[in-house]
């Protein structure tokens, strides 16, 4: 609460502090404060109001000997604790699966290498592990990692990068291991054509599919035009009637 008058403001400020889950170390304080001065401070932890001016200490006497005062203190202790409870159940045990997606970063045909990149995305909490796999064994070497980034709404997103030489009849997969899936996602790489390739065929598919449909119409319109002109009446020689 801030209350403000002629230049002049106090405020009580209520916090609870605490380490553990079930709040066993919470400390509840509620602090009086006038210009940003701190002079009367109720801590849980000595059990009664503490002051830090000395012509507050007749305030603090008096509070601590009010029953009334004294019972307040126990009641705000208690909705702090009620709060926090709310908190913890909406943003702590949150949990929100990742979007995973594995693509191709570089494929370089004449060296025999490849890099691979698998990202994790919109997760929730922020801890993760991913981690590759060659035929379903770790990959220890030439694996890189960026930290958990946050994206600005709670959510966090991880890409993990893979430089290695592919081999026949080999698996390579990434492996994504958070607190919201009951066992880790498996993902494995196609190797049987790299994703640049991929994009030329799709193109040169839809390219392909375009002639046929302009062919096709064009021929359509060509026997139709035809069939239009073997329609037209003959000319009559009238010479030859009469």
């Amino acid at each position: 609460s801030v209350f403000y008058a002629d230049g002049y403001y106090a405020f009580i400020l209520q916090e609870c502090i605490y380490s553990y889950p079930d709040l066993s170390d919470l400390v509840f304080l509620e602090s009086y404060s006038f210009n940003k001065t701190v002079q009367l401070q109720f801590n849980s932890t000595v059990g009664k109001f503490v002051a830090f001016t000395e012509k507050d200490m007749q305030h603090a006497k008096a509070w601590n000997e009010d029953p009334n005062i004294m019972q307040l203190m126990k009641v705000n202790m208690e909705l702090c604790k009620h709060y926090i409870q709310l908190a913890d159940e909406i943003v702590l045990n949150k949990v929100v699966k990742p979007k995973v997606k594995l693509s191709l970063v570089k494929w370089d045909q004449d060296n025999h290498s490849t890099i691979l990149m698998c990202s994790a995305y919109d997760f929730y909490p922020e801890q993760i592990k991913v981690s590759w796999l060659r035929d379903g064994k770790p990959m220890t070497s030439d694996m890189t990692s960026t930290l958990e980034m946050a994206d600005g709404d709670w959510y966090y997103q991880i890409h993990t990068h893979l430089e290695y030489t592919p081999k026949s009849g080999e698996t390579i997969s990434c492996m994504v291991e958070h607190a919201s899936l009951i066992k880790p996602l498996i993902y494995d790489w196609d190797p049987s054509l790299p994703e640049p390739e991929r994009n030329k065929i799709a193109i040169g598919a839809a390219g392909l599919v375009l002639g046929i449909i302009i062919t096709t119409a064009g021929l359509f319109y060509y026997k139709k035009k035809s069939a239009l002109m073997g329609m037209r009446a003959i000319p009559i020689d009238h010479s030859v009637l009469m």
